[in-house]
């Protein structure tokens, strides 16, 4: 199983959705949420002009790996597309981090999935969550509270998600502020990913 195809069903894993069916040039979620109704994972640009015009359906998504420009020239203008995203992968175990005082862990597992918050008190500080398709971690909804940023919580956050998942190979995709905070901890870009959808309520 490739970074691609890990991720996708990694993330339908840890967002409870249907198994992704594969496509021709991907894969298709049918995530089944207002506003994003169903997504389509592109593996390359050349398929985009033709997703574009047969499924720009309100509530569709595409994401895309590839050049930003190329994505976009496949575009028809019903979508709207957003910043670029990173997909990134890791191999080797996550760094050890401990949490600084003040501060505990908790880690609960839901069948495939763990997730790992962080508190401050009774005050959420920082998130995460993995789920381990094929061997593979996929690490998402990792976030922290800004009022808790820069004290190294994403650390302990990544770090206990990987020892939750006890899987060597890990991949996430990231906007392009994690992107640095990532590859500070050991991470690399496999592929830009380019987001594009079709608002509800459009024609």
């Amino acid at each position: 199983m490739d970074h691609f195809e890990a991720w996708v069903r990694g993330w339908a894993v840890s967002r409870a959705t249907p198994p992704p069916v594969p496509e021709p040039d991907g894969y298709r979620v049918d995530v089944g949420l207002p506003g994003h109704r169903v997504r389509y994972l592109l593996r390359a640009p050349a398929a985009v002009s033709a997703r574009a015009a047969a499924v720009a359906s309100p509530g569709t998504w595409l994401k895309t790996c590839g050049p930003r420009a190329e994505v976009l020239a496949g575009l028809t203008p019903a979508w709207t597309a957003g910043e670029t995203e990173y997909l990134m992968a890791f191999d080797g175990p996550v760094p050890p981090a401990e949490a600084p005082p003040g501060y505990s862990v908790r880690v609960t597992a839901d069948g495939p999935r763990w997730d790992v918050l962080v508190s401050s008190g009774a005050a959420p500080a920082a998130r995460g969550r993995v789920a381990v398709a094929g061997g593979v971690a996929v690490f998402d909804k990792i976030e922290t509270e800004p009022e808790h940023r820069r004290r190294g919580l994403g650390r302990v956050v990544m770090h206990r998600l990987g020892e939750a998942a006890g899987a060597r190979v890990g991949v996430l995709l990231a906007t392009a502020a994690g992107r640095g905070q990532y590859r500070a901890l050991g991470w690399r870009v496999v592929s830009d990913v380019v987001p594009a959808h079709v608002p509800e309520g459009a024609a």
